[in-house]
C-alpha cells in the first residue's frame, strides 16, 4: 500500500462524520432552543469518545490459507489488519455505528480490509472468499446510516471487508451521446472533477455527496439533493458491471431503453453488495449548468406545500419544477431559521405579520444552460405558488442552505458529545397518502419518544418530488438516555411500523441495509422475498456477500445478525 493511502486512512479514522476539519460546535442560541423544547444543555464535562487505540477489537479470524489466496491476488500490502483499518472499517455512520465506535466497541470490524486495483481483482477476491467460505462486504465511503457496511460473519468463521477506492477512474466517455463510464471508488467531488473538463455533470448530490462513492449511490438506490431536476441514480444508470461468485454480470449500455426481456439491469442497481461486487457502472450525464436560479418561499402550512408542488409536478413538469425541491414542516422551519440567528428571527416575524403562523419553508433551486430558461422556470413556479397562499422570502435564503448543504451531519457528534440524540429517517408515498403519512410517522416518534421519557423535536421535509408524490425525511432531537444505540431502535422501530401501516415504502434513499429488513415483507411480499433469495442463490450460491443485508438470512443467521446490530 502506498503511503498516501496509509495517511488517508489514518486521517479518516475517527468516531464521526465525514472530515473531522469540518466540524463544528452549536451557537449559544441553538443552545437556548434546545433547553427550551427538550430540556438539553451543554454538559460541562462532554462525553468524549474513546480514544481510537482503545477500540476493541476481536481477533482476526481470517483463516491463513484464506489469506494467502488473498495476497496472490492483490498482493501482501493490499491485504490489511492493522488496528487503524480495521477500526475505520467497523461500520457506517448511523448512530449505532457512532455510539459503539465512541464507546470503545469494535465489534463489527472485519478480519481484515482488502484493497483491488481493478476490476479483475475484485472479480478474483469475490471467487476466493467464495471458495474459501469467508463472508465479504463491500465498502465505498462507508457512509450507510441503515447498517449497510457492517462486517457481519454470518455463518462464516472470517469476514473481510473489500475497499473500493483504488478504483477511482472515469474509465470511458460518450460526449455525443453524453454518456460516461465511472469506477466505483470516485466519491462525489471526485466524479464531478473527473467530468467538470468536459462541461458535463453527474448532477448527483446526496448529503453525503463528499465522502459517498459511486459504487455506493448504485447499490443503494441514492436520490441526490437535486434528484427532482436530474434524477435519482436508477434513472442515470444505462449499464454495469457487477463481480459475483458465478462471474462478472457485465451489462452494457447498449441502446437508450429496450424491450429484451425484465430489466435485469435492476438486479444490479440497489443490490447493496448481496448479489455482487459493483466495479463500474456507465451513466447518462448532462451538460454543466451555466445559469442557476435560487428561490424562497414560505406556504401557510405543509398540506398548502404539497397542494402546489403536486400541481407543478402534474400540470408543468420539468419547464418549471426545480431541480432541488424542499419544504419543511412548520417544526424544521422553526428550528432551521433558530439555528439563523437574528435573521432567521426577523423572517418569522415578518411571516407572521403576512398571517403565516406556522409556516413552511421552501427551499428552490433551478439550473441550466440559460439564464433566461432558468428565471422562465422560476417565474412560473412562483406564480404557481402564490395561488395557494406562499410568502416570497429573500433567494439569499436558499443560498444560505446551498451553502451548508452537507454540513448537517457534523452536528450528530457535537449533541453527542452532550447527551442529545439525533437521527434521521426517511420514506415516500403517493400524494394522496402524503399528508396522512406525515402525521402518523410524526405522531409515533413523539409517542416513542415521550414513552421513554425523553420529549423531541419531530421535524421533517418534503423532497425528490415526483408526478405521483414525493418524499418525506424526517429528523429527530432528544435528550439521549444512557445507551442511545437501544433508545433509537425503538424509536425507529415504531416508525418503521407507522410508515408499513401508512402503506409508504420503509425507504426511498437509504436502503435496506440491516435496519429496514424486519419491514422488508411488507414492502415486496413473501413472494418477492422468495424470488431475491433465488437471485442470490444463483449469484452467490456460498452466501459469502454481504450476509444479512438486503436478503433475509436463514432463521440461525437472523438470530446471530439480531445479536450483533443490537435489534
Amino acid at each position: 500500500m502506498t503511503d498516501d493511502l496509509t495517511r488517508t486512512i489514518s486521517r479518516s479514522v475517527w468516531h464521526g462524520w465525514g472530515d473531522p476539519a469540518e466540524r463544528h460546535t452549536l451557537p449559544s442560541h441553538a443552545w437556548a432552543f434546545l433547553e427550551r423544547e427538550i430540556g438539553a444543555r451543554p454538559i460541562a464535562t462532554p462525553d468524549l469518545p474513546v480514544a481510537l487505540l482503545d477500540v476493541v477489537l476481536p481477533e482476526p479470524a481470517l483463516p491463513e490459507a484464506a489469506r494467502a489466496a488473498l495476497e496472490a491476488v492483490v498482493g501482501a500490502a493490499q491485504v490489511r489488519d492493522d488496528h487503524a483499518t480495521r477500526v475505520d472499517h467497523a461500520g457506517g455512520k448511523s448512530l449505532l455505528d457512532l455510539v459503539r465506535i465512541r464507546r470503545g466497541d469494535g465489534s463489527h470490524a472485519p478480519d481484515a480490509v482488502i484493497f483491488p486495483g481493478s476490476p479483475e481483482e475484485v472479480q478474483q477476491v469475490v471467487q476466493v472468499c467464495s471458495e474459501h467460505e469467508v463472508a465479504l462486504v463491500p465498502f465505498g465511503g462507508g457512509t450507510s446510516v441503515v447498517g449497510g457496511v457492517s462486517a457481519l460473519r454470518g455463518r462464516f468463521e472470517g469476514v473481510v471487508t473489500l475497499d473500493l477506492r483504488r478504483l477511482a477512474a472515469l474509465t470511458a466517455l460518450d460526449p455525443v451521446s453524453r454518456v460516461a463510464t465511472l469506477q466505483a471508488g470516485l466519491r462525489g467531488p471526485e466524479i464531478e472533477a473527473a467530468l467538470r473538463p468536459h462541461g458535463l455533470t453527474l448532477g448527483h448530490y446526496p448529503q453525503s455527496h463528499q465522502e459517498a462513492t459511486f459504487g455506493g449511490y448504485v447499490a443503494t438506490r441514492s436520490a441526490g439533493q437535486a434528484s427532482t431536476g436530474y434524477g435519482r441514480v436508477d434513472d442515470l444508470v444505462l449499464g454495469a458491471r457487477l463481480a459475483t461468485p458465478a462471474g462478472e454480470l457485465r451489462l452494457d449500455a447498449h441502446a437508450p431503453a429496450s424491450a429484451a426481456g425484465p430489466r435485469l439491469l435492476d438486479l444490479v442497481v440497489g443490490s447493496e453488495g448481496a448479489l455482487g461486487v459493483i466495479t463500474e457502472a456507465t451513466v447518462r450525464v448532462t451538460a454543466y449548468p451555466t445559469a442557476t436560479a435560487r428561490g424562497s418561499w414560505a406556504f401557510p402550512s405543509l398540506a398548502a406545500a404539497g397542494a402546489a408542488l403536486r400541481e407543478v409536478a402534474q400540470r408543468h413538469g420539468d419547464d418549471t419544477l426545480p431541480d432541488v425541491c424542499r419544504v419543511s414542516d412548520p417544526s424544521e422551519t422553526q428550528v432551521s431559521l433558530t439555528l439563523a440567528g437574528g435573521i432567521g428571527g426577523r423572517l418569522l416575524a415578518y411571516l407572521r405579520r403576512r398571517g403565516l403562523t406556522e409556516p413552511a419553508l421552501g427551499i428552490f433551486l433551478w439550473e441550466g444552460d440559460s439564464r433566461i430558461r432558468v428565471e422562465q422556470r422560476r417565474l412560473r413556479f412562483g406564480s404557481v405558488l402564490r395561488r395557494h397562499g406562499a410568502v416570497r422570502l429573500p433567494a439569499a435564503v436558499a443560498g444560505a442552505w446551498q451553502r451548508g448543504r452537507f454540513s448537517g451531519p457534523y452536528l450528530r457528534d457535537e449533541l453527542l458529545d452532550h447527551r442529545v440524540l439525533a437521527e434521521t429517517l426517511e420514506t415516500a408515498t403517493t400524494w394522496d397518502r402524503l399528508l396522512p403519512t406525515y402525521e402518523r410517522v410524526r405522531e409515533a416518534l413523539l409517542a416513542e419518544f415521550a414513552a421513554q421519557g425523553t420529549p423531541a423535536v419531530v421535524q421533517c421535509h418534503i423532497s425528490h418530488v415526483y408526478a405521483v408524490g414525493a418524499s418525506l425525511y424526517f429528523t429527530c432531537v432528544a435528550r439521549a438516555l444512557p445507551d442511545p444505540g437501544a433508545q433509537w431502535l425503538r424509536v425507529k422501530g415504531a416508525a418503521s411500523d407507522a410508515i408499513v401501516a401508512a402503506g409508504a415504502t420503509i425507504t426511498h434513499h437509504h436502503a435496506v441495509g440491516t435496519d429496514h429488513l424486519p419491514w422488508l415483507t411488507a414492502e415486496v411480499g413473501a413472494l418477492g422475498l422468495e424470488v431475491l433469495r433465488s437471485v442470490k442463490a444463483t449469484l452467490d450460491p456460498v452466501g459469502v456477500l454481504n450476509p444479512g443485508k438486503l436478503v433475509p438470512l436463514q432463521e440461525n443467521s437472523q438470530r446471530l445478525v439480531r445479536t450483533l446490530t443490537g435489534s
